[in-house]
């Protein structure tokens, strides 16, 4: 294995475990060995997807009067999926290794005629393997029962089109926005949580005349690259666009939103030109005219789709990569002028706890609280007064908070408080009456 591979590995292994200690990321069912391609989001894990999930619907629904948001259900008609084409195309070419039993995805395989695990050459001959997850409706386990759990947040989008067009009385263009689960039986599930079998999406699906499909196909390009760059902090050298040369014979453009991911280049967020494709399929599968009429010209037309869809899990897996950093700091322990400081440099934004409240003393413990519950009312906040300040400031630093305040002795005279940056580990005196500004500031930068 090459040394960057290690490196990559090793530091894959470290957020793993990271996510483990600190309550990001826990196995699905750990007590029963696991549950492989599963993963339960902890207190700040949970807590940070949260975030994440509010500041992309924020940036994509709330600030804009063109877009509407959805909550459909996970379950639809089967008939959906059958229009999507996802029961008879959506699926994987896979082989079994006849020695070690084990099975692998072809495309994934780096020589398709050779078992990675055992190097045996005995391998079944490739065959389609289905990603729908199967499940029942109804009393009775048979075929007429059969449902499926959904692949994609985006086709139940297409399926209410009129309804949301209807109640909100949008008119072209405009889009509709979704956050939920979808499920895939990943043949093998891999990179944490990049790769799973039950995971969160973040879509939304843009409606237009065709004429205009290229033009809002470049704006919502641009609109979803300035998000990265000045939301979640990323900078020209984590992320880069692929461009498809080769296209699904319904889409005209497609480009991938790639970033570094501690195994290497992944997909984070796609957005295509999906042509008038999916309306037309479920017109021509459910009878109803999902063609748009419009009056000011009096045309009739199918509406042309510009999608952007982007996973959220995978979302937070960038951030955490992007933000694990360990550095030499000073330290009190005996005998050690220095220490490692383990330290996520997460982006305010999205950080699970905002700041932290942190008693110098017990004995300030009334007005410390105090203070931290008027923080906590409009910043994701913290008290803590476990330990000595400099063991509170590591557990900060490792779960990414950015600001932590000290309550000190001098803060009961003077009603001030010493503001500690992660970053840079600098501090400074900021009056209590003047804090929420300051926050507000520093975390919106």
């Amino acid at each position: 294995m090459a040394e960057d591979e290690v490196k990559n590995q090793e530091l894959m292994d470290k957020i793993v475990s990271l996510c483990k200690r600190r309550g990001f990321v826990f196995p699905s069912s750990e007590i029963y060995g696991g549950f492989n391609g599963f993963w339960d989001y902890g207190p700040y894990g949970s807590r940070m997807k949260r975030a994440i999930e509010n500041l992309w619907w924020h940036e994509m629904v709330e600030t804009r009067d063109n877009v509407e948001g959805l909550d459909s259900t996970i379950i639809c008609h089967p008939r959906v999926w059958k229009a999507s084409g996802h029961i008879d195309q959506f699926s994987d070419l896979m082989t079994d290794c006849k020695k070690c039993k084990s099975r692998y995805r072809v495309d994934q395989m780096a020589d398709p005629t050779t078992c990675p695990n055992c190097g045996s050459k005995d391998l079944t001959e490739p065959r389609e393997f289905n990603l729908m997850m199967k499940t029942f409706v109804g009393p009775v386990f048979d075929d007429e029962h059969v449902a499926y759990l959904r692949a994609e947040t985006c086709q139940p989008i297409f399926v209410d089109f009129h309804s949301v067009r209807i109640a909100t009385r949008q008119k072209l263009p405009f889009g509709i926005a979704q956050i939920g689960k979808a499920f895939r039986n990943e043949i093998n599930p891999r990179n944490f949580t990049f790769r799973s079998r039950e995971f969160t999406q973040m879509e939304m699906e843009f409606f237009c005349d065709g004429e205009e499909g290229m033009e809002w196909f470049e704006y919502w390009k641009q609109q979803r690259i300035n998000y990265y760059k000045n939301k979640l902090k990323f900078d020209d050298s984590f992320f880069r666009i692929y461009e498809h040369e080769k296209l699904a014979h319904y889409a005209k453009a497609a480009i991938d939103i790639e970033v570094k991911f501690p195994f290497g280049w992944g997909e984070l967020e796609g957005v295509h030109h999906r042509g008038t494709w999916d309306l037309s399929r479920h017109s021509e599968f459910s009878g109803v005219d999902l063609q748009y009429m419009d009056h000011d010209n009096g045309r009739k037309l199918m509406p042309t789709v510009i999608e952007t869809s982007v996973g959220l899990d995978r979302t937070m897996l960038a951030l955490l990569g992007r933000a694990y950093d360990e550095e030499k700091a000073a330290t009190n322990r005996e005998g050690m002028e220095e220490d490692v400081r383990v330290v996520l440099h997460l982006p305010p934004l999205v950080a699970p706890i905002q700041v932290a409240v942190l008693p110098q003393s017990k004995k300030l413990k009334e007005q410390a609280y105090a203070l931290y519950k008027d923080i906590d009312r409009h910043f994701r906040a913290e008290y803590d007064e476990t330990g000595s300040i400099g063991k509170r400031y590591r557990r900060q630093d490792e779960i990414g908070t950015p600001y932590c305040i000290t309550f000190d002795f001098d803060s009961v005279n003077d009603n001030a408080v010493t503001v500690r940056d992660r970053d840079t580990m600098l501090q400074e005196r900021v009056n209590v009456t003047q804090l929420r500004d300051y926050l507000e500031k520093k975390i919106g930068e």
